[in-house]
């Protein structure tokens, strides 16, 4: 789905952006020796290593104006209404319309899948997510619906007034989630952000512990929007490539607007945690942002959601008004705490790796990372040796 669309837009209306081949030419941080932290990464190194995770994306390309779309992420392919899982989620700043996070604070569960978009398209997701849950098997008497839509403001390339983004756009998004590999940057809810000055987009990553402390996988999936002093495994990149926030102000000219936009981060893992337990793993992806140089700045809405996929800990319907469950213990989750760091920076890195150069709304045009530029300065800092390739892949 999100590749037609990004085909078509491009041979019909010649936007400045990078084909679907020139996309699968920019490489992951990964590719180039950004190895962020020490665990290692899952199969796919993506939110979808968590097993029964699905991921699906909408991406809408039309005319000049139009640079929008949908992620929709799937804690498991069962009924979630009727296998609800538990949840928790996270403000590190709340300039942001994150529906449905009431519930989900008060009753440590999530009911749905979790659509992200951008910032006025989020009442027609929420809708087409009631009609989605409502009309699933077994949902004929269902009388309430939490939904969880989050959302990033594109409007800097993306004619966010237009309100693009359809009921059946969401539902597609739904139904096209799968596992396996997740395609990262232009697309769905990222095709029309920024992050740090370049285009940002959709990033995910993941990490998996050695047996002996569980072999649980912690997987992370961003939506990255939002402002700050692009920083790589501590090497000051953004300010190497001078573009970087307070930047004017700094250099004596006029300062322009506070960087806003926002960041989504969820977090989804097979460790068997209750709600307290995925709130402190949420917190700490908040970490792993602020290592990328993130500054949350006032008109930015930083959200985590964070989910376990265990089945000993799901919430059936229909069950006995008493449930028994075991969930790990406070002194095991310092290992989790790393793992959601650590796939929260690379997401971020990756998000911005991936995604390619983009021409919107009344022909403004935000770049690519250099990826070239970026690895030379990377080498000067010693984060990658110089005896690995630059070339992508």
């Amino acid at each position: 789905m999100e590749v037609w669309f990004f085909v078509m837009g491009a041979m019909l209306f010649g936007i400045l952006s990078e084909g679907p081949s020139m996309r699968e030419a920019r490489p992951r941080a990964r590719d180039v020796g950004v190895t962020v932290g020490v665990l290692p990464p899952g199969r796919w190194n993506a939110i979808t290593d968590v097993a029964g995770v699905r991921v699906g994306h909408v991406t809408l390309i039309r005319g000049e104006d139009v640079r929008t779309g949908v992620t929709a992420i799937l804690p498991h392919g069962g009924n979630i209404f009727r296998e609800k899982v538990p949840a928790a989620i996270v403000v590190g700043n709340g300039f942001g319309k994150l529906m449905g996070s009431t519930q989900v604070a008060e009753l440590g569960e999530i009911e749905t899948p979790i659509i992200l978009t951008n910032t006025l398209s989020v009442p027609r997701a929420a809708d087409a997510l009631l009609d989605y849950v409502l009309s699933l098997p077994e949902n004929e008497d269902v009388r309430s619906v939490n939904p969880i839509v989050a959302e990033t403001n594109d409007g800097f390339l993306n004619d966010i007034r237009g309100r693009h983004v359809s009921r059946e756009d969401v539902l597609a998004a739904v139904r096209a989630a799968a596992s396996g590999p997740v395609e990262e940057g232009c697309v769905g809810a990222g095709t029309g952000t920024v992050a740090f000055g370049f285009k940002g987009g959709i990033g995910t990553a993941s990490r998996v512990l050695p047996p002996q402390l569980g072999g649980y996988t912690v997987g992370v999936l961003v939506q990255t929007n939002f402002g700050g002093i692009l920083t790589i495994q501590g090497a000051p990149v953004g300010r190497e490539l001078g573009r970087y926030y307070l930047r004017e102000a700094l250099e004596g000219r006029t300062h322009e607007e506070e960087e806003g936009g926002s960041v989504i981060i969820v977090v989804a893992t097979d460790a068997p945690l209750d709600a307290p337990g995925l709130r402190r793993l949420a917190l700490r992806a908040l970490f792993g942002l602020a290592r990328t140089g993130s500054v949350m700045a006032h008109g930015s809405g930083d959200y985590v959601i964070a989910f376990s996929t265990a089945e000993a800990v799901r919430i059936r319907a229909g069950s006995e008004r008493e449930r028994t469950f075991t969930v790990l213990r406070g002194d095991a989750l310092s290992p989790l705490f790393l793992a959601v760091i650590e796939a929260t920076e690379e997401a971020i890195y990756n998000s911005l790796f991936r995604a390619t150069t983009m021409r919107g709304r009344e022909g403004r045009v935000v770049e690519a990372l250099p990826i070239d530029r970026t690895l030379e300065i990377l080498r000067a800092y010693r984060v990658v040796s110089t005896g690995q390739s630059n070339s992508p892949r």
